[in-house]
């Protein structure tokens, strides 16, 4: 299963006096084919819409900066790009026979960037709706992958427990990291694009310096595979979740984790923090969609 979140505000109705208020989506894709939008608002969980279309399970969902779009990626080799408030079907990628995985959008929204199983990195245009541009990382099944928020690296990590950063002006391949040894399961860059954040299968998390490749920090705490990792907009804390069922919550500056949530009964396959950071998303292979209070 799958996780996206996104912010937008809702205009108020005619008969309304309160001013615009805001509402968070949040996407998720799973085995069933299906792409789910669901609204949180005032604390409650409403699904908005289900989104039909592919053919096999869905393996990725992401949103756009502007939280108007989203992108899915499924086991049937298919793109498609859905509009977040009307639930309708706004555009195809053309992948032609490969087999995506991972999708993210660019910070500019112009493109949507995939991982496949060849190794390289396609970036497809959302308006022309064709692959733009190829990164080849010359290694192994592409799992995860990540654009920095400045716009200017793509990282991606591997089966192999290689990561490997793009400059994406040049097209050149900068760093090739080999501190994992087993599958990079979710990457993720710090807010002001400083540091990587890496989640493997063998139990570890590892935070790189982006310029310089080095290793600014180990965390483990974890009792398996770590599935999914997410900063914190507030670039203070950061999140993570495993196949240990659990979420933990860590603090940037001390390398420390803080916190604990044990509700999920299976694996935790995605984690996020919502835009104003005092909210935590996870979904798990229980089925459930659990949101927190922070609790930093």
């Amino acid at each position: 299963m799958q996780l996206s979140r996104a912010r937008v505000k809702v205009p108020p109705h005619k008969d309304s006096i309160s001013s615009d208020e805001t509402v968070d989506y949040i996407v998720t894709g799973a085995v069933d084919d299906l792409v789910k939008i669901w609204s949180f608002r005032n604390d409650k969980l409403e699904l908005k819409h289900k989104l039909e279309g592919h053919s096999l399970g869905v393996v990725s969902v992401a949103i756009n900066t502007e939280g108007t779009t989203c992108a899915s990626s499924s086991l049937d080799s298919s793109l498609r790009l859905w509009d977040l408030a009307t639930g309708e079907k706004v555009g195809s990628i053309e992948v032609g026979p490969v087999d995506i995985w991972t999708v993210a959008f660019s910070p500019d929204d112009k493109f949507i960037i995939s991982g496949s199983h060849s190794g390289k990195i396609n970036l497809y245009g959302v308006e022309s709706g064709k692959q733009e541009q190829t990164l080849d990382t010359r290694g192994k099944f592409t799992l995860s992958i990540a654009y920095s928020p400045d716009g200017k690296y793509i990282a991606s990590g591997a089966i192999d427990g290689i990561i490997n950063i793009f400059d994406v002006a040049s097209g050149k391949l900068v760093h090739t990291l080999e501190g994992h040894a087993m599958p990079i399961r979710s990457l993720c860059f710090s807010p002001d694009s400083q540091l990587l954040l890496t989640a493997s299968d063998d139990g570890h998390m590892k935070l790189y310096d982006v310029q310089h490749a080095n290793v600014a920090g180990t965390l483990s705490g974890h009792a398996s595979w770590v599935l999914s990792v997410a900063f914190s907009p507030d670039n203070q804390h950061f999140v993570s979740s495993s196949s240990d069922h659990t979420v933990k919550v860590w603090e940037l500056a001390t390398r420390q984790c803080v916190h604990t949530f044990n509700e999920h009964s299976d694996q935790v396959w995605g984690v996020k923090y919502n835009p104003d950071a005092n909210k935590i998303l996870s979904v798990s292979e229980d089925r459930a969609i659990n949101v927190y209070d922070c609790p930093v």
